[in-house]
Formats: C-alpha cells, structure tokens, sequence
C-alpha cells in the first residue's frame, strides 16, 4: 500500500466501481455515491451492474480494506479525487453537465491544499477547466494550480466486457501542470497493466475522448446507411461485409442500434463544442441522424414483411427479444429498442419484451416499458432480434411464434434460414 496517496472515487457506476475497486489494490481507497441503497449493496459483496464480481468485490473490502460510503466525511481526509460520473445529453441532445457540476461541488467540500482532483467523464475539450474547476474553487475557497491541481483520465470502460476490462485497456491520462501531468500518470500506470499515454495538456485527453466514440459512431453510421441501399437492391449486408472484410485494411463495422451512454452520447458533446467555436460539424451530425433513425426503421421493414406475408398489422402481437442497449449487460441507459418500440405503437400492437439481463423496475422507471425476465407462454405473429444476449443462442425462436409469422434479426445474429429480415 502506498501510504502518501488516499484515494476517493466520487461516482460508483459502471465507470467509478471497477476503477475503485482496482486502486484498492494498491491506494487507500474510497468509493463515494450519492445513492445509499447503492453503497449498501457494494458493502454487502454484490454490484447490481455485474461490472465487478462478488468475489473481486468481496477480496477488495476483505483484503484491501476497499469501503463505499455515502457520507462526504469519509472522503474528507482523500487527497487524490476522482470524479466517474455520468454525462448525459438533455430531451434536445445538448450536453447536461449537472452531475459534473454535483460532483464538483463535493470535491469542493473537502479538497485540501496540495491536492489532485482527476476526472474522468466524457466531455468535450475546455469542460474541465472552464466549467468544473472554478465549481471547485467557489466551493473549497482554494486557487487552481496554486493550492490544488487537477487531471484528466478518460474512462475506457466496455460495459459487459469480461476481457477487456479497465485494466487491460491502456489509458489516456493528463494533468494541470507538467509535473501533475506525470503525476496523476504515475498512479494509473501503478495499477493500469496496459500501460497508459502522457496527453500535453487536459484539453488533448478531453478531445482524444470525444473522438474516439465520435469515430466508431461515424463508421456504424455508414454501414447502416449501406445497410438500408442494400435492401432496396436485395442483397444482403452480411455476404457484403463478409466479402469486403478479404482485403486487409477493411474495417468490418456492423450495423445495428447505436445506444448506451457513450457512442450514442459523445458525438453530440464533440459537436457543440464545435458549434460554439462557429464550425457546423456536417458528418458528426449526419452520423447521429442515420443511427438514431435505426429504431424507427427496424420497425417499418417489420411491418412491410408482415404486410408481404398477409399478417393482420392491426392488434397482431409482437415479441422483442432484449431491451438492454448491448448484449450480456444490464444497463438500458439510452437504449434504442425504445425507439423501435414507440415506432411499433403507432401500428396498434401488441408489444411484449423479453430480456433476462435487464431490471423491469429499471426499465419501467425510465422509459415506461414494460420488460418480462421471462418468456410469456404465448404464441406471436412476429419476432425481432434486437440484442444478442448469450442465452438467446440456443433459443428456439420459431417455438415462439404461429405457423405464419415474421422474424426479423436486427444483430444478424440468428441462423440465416430462420429470418425473414436483417440489417
């Protein structure tokens, strides 16, 4: 243990826990929520999330001394802070920074002289400095790079992910002055096995972050674009990518539903900052608007193969298979089969949702869905594949359905002969 650094982790989520978790191996650490209830399970061995394991939690409160609290005392003798909370976007995709703000102001209630303050939270380049340090300095009455310092370390988490996990991805980290720079690189390398990259200032940490998902969103933009060319011509996306992926620089993006809490997030952050500096980010944009259209149209082409099959639309019942945004994880945050849903609704039917990862209270608390953890004993007219959840391998899904019906899989993850549609 290093005995100079204590270490607090404000923000216990998919992001902050694994991140504790793996600084109590070698710090005194923390992990601060908000949430009671929250910290309550943590210290009772098990992460409702499923991003850290009981056993790894339990040998890091057992072993290591690792505690989660929900009391701002506990972190008040910390003297490296590390901020892991969400940055959503608003009903109009602007950036809302109000748990960035939250977050600081508890930063600013117990920071001391001499202090670091890292964060890592997706934002876009200038947030850290410009909106959250002078959080921090209002709050604790102490100057920026004269009394306390500050860092920036993008989260690299891939919720689900049992292999990549946040050691083994090398991260980026920054810092306030060249020499908190090397520091705050000192102590994710201690713990970091993939090593991490020294960025010249936190600005190029904030912008490399942003891009990085602004990047992939772009490219799946394109190949759902492909997707829907490909289907008025009738040929099928999968054999196109599959022949293409031969050359040896190809990169074989899938199309699909872009959801969760950074592809289908971040671009919009990249592209206000743009806008604020008087730049229209044209290809940014014309990315999110072909994924967010994906929800809707895996409705329509549903609807279109029922039609061609003469299956009554009006008051027919439908089955979608997961509702998480990615497979083998709970979290629903910004999922899109919402979008297929309420795109679904204007056709007067009947929706049934199946995923055994995703909490119903959750489901129902933030978008009003109704989500079954286990299948209804009923027979539908329809299916749609929207996650590739594990146990949906061995899933008969025709026993699902009557005679004549409709399968359409959005993961192209179902044997081919079984599907009437795929993206």
């Amino acid at each position: 243990m290093n005995s100079d650094i204590k270490i607090a982790v404000i923000g216990l989520g998919y992001v902050g826990l694994p991140l504790a978790r793996l600084f109590s191996t070698k710090y005194r650490t923390v992990g601060f929520d908000m949430n009671p209830e929250r910290v309550k399970a943590l210290m009772q061995g098990h992460d409702a999330t499923l991003e850290v394991s009981d056993e790894l939690l339990q040998e890091a409160i057992d072993k290591y001394g690792f505690v989660c609290s929900s009391d701002i005392e506990d972190i008040r003798n910390c003297n490296f802070y590390v901020v892991a909370v969400p940055t959503p976007v608003d009903e109009n995709n602007n950036p809302d920074l109000t748990p960035l703000y939250k977050a600081s102001e508890t930063v600013g209630k117990v920071i001391g002289r001499g202090d670091i303050v890292v964060y890592e939270s997706t934002v876009y380049p200038g947030v850290t400095e410009d909106e959250c340090l002078p959080v921090v300095e209002r709050v604790s009455g102490l100057k920026f790079n004269e009394d306390f310092y500050a860092g920036y370390s993008p989260e690299r988490i891939n919720p689900g992910d049992k292999e990549h996990t946040v050691e083994k991805i090398k991260k980026v980290t920054s810092g306030s002055t060249p020499e908190i720079g090397r520091k705050v690189n000192e102590v994710y390398s201690s713990v970091i096995v993939a090593g991490t990259h020294l960025a010249p200032s936190i600005k190029v940490a904030e912008a490399a972050k942003v891009i990085e998902n602004s990047q992939r969103d772009i490219n799946i933009a394109f190949v759902n674009e492909l997707s829907k060319i490909f289907t008025r011509m009738g040929i099928d996306t999968q054999d196109v990518l599959a022949a293409a992926s031969t050359k040896w620089n190809f990169l074989k993006f899938q199309p699909g539903l872009v959801g969760g809490h950074c592809i289908g997030v971040d671009p919009y952050y990249l592209a206000q900052c743009a806008q604020r500096h008087g730049y229209n980010p044209e290809i940014i944009l014309a990315g999110r608007r072909t994924n967010d259209s994906m929800g809707e149209y895996v409705a329509n082409q549903t609807i279109k193969l029922m039609l061609k099959k003469g299956i009554q639309v009006l008051g027919s019942d439908i089955i979608i298979l997961g509702f998480t945004f990615k497979e083998n994880c709970p979290d629903v945050r910004n999922t899109k089969v919402v979008d297929i849903i309420k795109a679904l609704k204007e056709y007067n039917l009947n929706i049934s949702v199946y995923d055994p990862w995703a909490n119903p209270a959750t489901a129902m608390h933030e978008y009003g869905v109704e989500v079954l953890n286990s299948l209804p004993e009923r027979k539908f007219d329809t299916a749609i594949l929207a996650v590739a959840h594990k146990q949906f391998t061995d899933l008969d899904v025709s026993s699902l359905l009557k005679d004549k019906h409709v399968v359409y899989d959005v993961k192209s993850f179902l044997p081919r002969q079984t599907v009437d549609g795929r993206l």
